[in-house]
């Protein structure tokens, strides 16, 4: 049996209604796993929207959600950033905390080390922004869960090929 990979797929589509679920169905209907999903309209001219899917699969797999992702109308294009070279991939987190005393000074301490920002703060909670890889985000996580992480929140991720060339 083939390993499993992680593929970062970047689908350019009419900016149009239903389009999502159309492209979730897809997924669903095939039994196929939506690791992360990200989706805004990136050409308001052109009524564009860009999605960007993490799944995993076989190779195999990976070429069937390809090839059917572009047969869906509204795509306009579907790229495979994982085989198509160098990419930049970030996902943003919001963290809610709360506590006092050491537990709050210790949860300070590590954002600032992760380059965190406080984006809201009350006196007995605050809130953490941080950006970065999924690896990074995780690990942020883990440390803070016993200085008294309340709720996360994840954009999932979004991706960009490096270079000069667009999709």
């Amino acid at each position: 049996m083939s390993d499993i990979e992680r593929h970062t797929i970047a689908v350019l589509v009419d900016n149009e209604p239903g389009i999502l679920a159309r492209v979730v169905g897809l997924f669903s209907g095939r039994g196929y796993n939506i690791a992360s999903l990200t989706v805004a309209e990136v050409d308001s001219a052109n009524s564009l929207s860009r999605i960007t899917i993490v799944t995993e699969g076989t190779p195999m797999i990976i070429e069937q959600i390809k090839a059917q992702l572009s047969r869906l109308v509204p795509v306009r294009v579907v790229h495979d950033l994982t085989e198509e070279g160098s990419t930049v991939e970030r996902e943003l987190v919001l963290l809610k905390m709360a506590g006092t005393g050491e537990k709050r000074i210790e949860s300070l301490r590590l954002a600032d080390i992760f380059r965190a920002r406080v984006v809201d703060s009350t006196i007995e909670s605050f809130v953490f922004e941080v950006t970065g890889s999924a690896e990074k985000l995780d690990a942020f996580i883990n440390l803070m869960k016993p200085l008294g992480l309340v709720e996360v929140s994840r954009t999932g991720v979004v991706a960009i090929s490096r270079g000069a060339a667009a999709i």
